[in-house]
Order: structure tokens, then C-alpha cells, then sequence
């Protein structure tokens, strides 16, 4: 009999039972509803304005021909005759033009990635587990909002969710967003879809003005793609969150070990019971850490990282 068998077997566990957990669901049914009262928290937190072509309850940061009465100006050749201001003319005996503000419907794009090394965690869940509860957080949020939630799933195929509105778009994003994640078979060839083409694509399709929300452990993050974050940023409110597992945070003292790198395929052996072993990978941790912050900072995106095995997500998303 298998070693694995027999073990299963002495725990009670039924043969099949780790074959259903891996092609589980990411998020249980009996949390939905913890989080969607995490998304009502957060739902009531005020949301920084955006821009694109919807109308709806939330006023735009740009001034134009729209709905509400904003301001009068001074006449410059070449306005819209028009959108002339005749009492405050009249009044001040210089012509004056009405500017209006149009409202706006919030419009949030998630990515949510499904690479090889979010598919990693030690504990209570996956970072890619976490990264569908932030999608479910912010799905929920979005919708109570009355705004327009659509989505890009980076995994082996790419998958793109067009922007929908309402409760049952959230439920739908999430439901993809949650789709089963076993391990993969051949780690590195779904990496051929570098992460250089996929930020372009986003800047091409994305409403100008539309909130950009990149879920990730930002593994494939280098000096290379800073220019297209910046560019990202100059377009649309990017917001990256970074989940990062508790491993990563402190190697644990396990004695001597294999590590196996879940893009590359590589391994490494490492005597974790060595102080100076864990110090190492803690500050060349750190300073990784650092210097992604500090691209992401200058190129003007807001950044923060999310602990994996965290359950409550309200603090970290509002403050972050």
C-alpha cells in the first residue's frame, strides 16, 4: 500500500479527500458572507474620485459639459458660445462662461494573479486563496458603491472579465476569482506570458481615469517594469497589494531543507536551523521588499502588503 494511502487511511481520511481539497474552491461558501460584511466596513470608508465614460452618483475630478452647475469663468476665445454665463455677464460687465461638472460611475479593475508562486502558503491558506478574499472584499465594496467592477486573472490562459455593475458582476468576479488552483504540472511554461506584455495590454484597454487594483506577491516585479507602472499611474489611480506569506516574512527553524522555486523549478538545500542561515533570507527579504516599495513609490503607485494567513481585511485595505 502507498505510504501516502496508509497515512490517509490512519487519519481517517477518506483516499479521494486530498484530491477534493486541491480542486476546492479557493473561498469556502460559509465565508462569503464574513466577507461581504468586511466589504460593508469598508464600503463606508470614503473613496478617492475617478473618471470614465459612465454616468452615475460620483462626481469626476475633470471639469466639461455635464450636469452639475461647478463654476462660472472668465470668456476665452474659443469656448462654447453656448455655455455662456449671461446674468453673471451682465453683472460684472465681462463675459463669463458656466462650468459644469459631469457625475460619474466608479469604475475598478482587479488583477487578480494565479502564477506559480501564488499558489504557495504555510499558513491557513494560499497567497492566491488571499488574493481572491481581497477580490471578494473589494467586489463587495465596488458594488455597494453602486460602481462598475470588471477584472484580469493572470494564469496559465489570461482571463479577462468585461466591467459589469451590480451585486450579482461582484458574485460573478468572484466566483472566477475563487476557482480552483491546484498545483501546476510544469511551473515554468506558464510563465510565457511576461508580465512587461500583460501591463501593456492593461494601459490599451483600461477607461482612462478607472481604478487599477493589482493583486499580487509581485515576484516577477524588476527595474524593467517601473516605467510602465509609472505610465499605468499617469492614466488611472493604480493601487498594488502585495500578499506576502509568513514564511517569507521569517523563515522558520525546520532543520535541513529542500526549497523548490515554483517558477523557475530550481531547488536549494538549507540548513534553517543556522541563526545566521534565517538572518540571511530575513534581511535579503527585506531589502527585496524595500525596493519594490520604493519602484512602486516612484512610480506613483500606491502600494501595501497584505499578510496571507490574515484574516480580517478591512484594517490593511484602509490603511494601507
Amino acid at each position: 500500500m502507498p505510504v501516502r494511502l496508509k497515512r490517509l487511511l490512519r487519519l481517517g481520511a477518506q483516499p479521494d479527500s486530498t484530491e477534493a481539497v486541491v480542486h476546492a474552491p479557493l473561498i469556502a461558501a460559509a465565508d462569503m458572507a464574513g466577507l461581504a460584511a468586511q466589504a460593508s466596513l469598508l464600503a463606508t470608508q470614503p473613496m478617492r474620485e475617478v473618471h470614465d465614460h459612465h454616468a452615475g452618483d460620483w462626481a469626476s475630478r475633470w471639469l466639461g459639459r455635464g450636469l452639475d452647475f461647478e463654476e462660472s469663468r472668465l470668456y476665452s476665445p474659443g469656448d462654447d458660445i453656448r455655455d455662456m454665463d449671461w446674468r453673471t455677464t451682465a453683472r460684472t460687465g465681462r463675459p463669463h462662461l458656466k462650468i459644469y461638472r459631469e457625475e460619474r460611475q466608479p469604475t475598478v479593475h482587479l488583477v487578480i494573479d494565479r502564477g506559480a508562486t501564488m499558489r504557495f502558503g504555510t499558513r491557513r491558506r494560499l497567497k492566491v486563496a488571499q488574493a481572491a478574499r481581497v477580490a471578494a472584499v473589494l467586489s463587495f465594496a465596488t458594488a455597494g458603491r453602486n460602481g462598475v467592477i470588471g477584472a484580469t486573472l493572470w494564469d496559465a490562459q489570461d482571463q479577462d472579465l468585461p466591467p459589469r455593475h451590480g451585486r450579482l458582476a461582484a458574485l460573478a468576479l468572484i466566483e472566477q476569482a475563487a476557482a480552483p488552483c491546484p498545483p501546476l504540472t510544469d511551473p515554468a511554461s506558464t510563465e510565457s506570458l511576461h508580465h512587461a506584455d500583460r501591463l501593456a495590454a492593461l494601459e490599451a484597454s483600461l477607461p482612462r481615469g478607472a481604478q487599477l487594483v493589482l493583486v499580487s506577491d509581485f515576484g516577477w516585479l524588476t527595474a524593467e517594469h517601473e516605467s510602465q507602472l509609472a505610465r499605468l499611474a499617469a492614466r488611472f489611480e493604480v493601487w498594488a497589494i502585495q500578499i506576502i506569506d509568513a514564511a517569507e516574512r521569517v523563515l522558520p527553524d525546520l532543520g535541513l531543507v529542500r526549497f523548490h522555486d515554483m517558477a523557475s523549478g530550481q531547488g536549494a538545500w538549507l540548513d534553517t536551523a543556522q541563526a545566521a542561515v534565517r538572518d540571511a533570507c530575513q534581511s535579503a527579504w527585506t531589502q527585496r521588499l524595500d525596493a519594490q516599495a520604493a519602484r512602486f513609490a516612484r512610480a506613483g503607485v500606491r502600494h501595501q502588503w497584505v499578510g496571507s494567513e490574515a484574516d480580517d481585511l478591512v484594517v490593511p485595505l484602509i490603511h494601507g
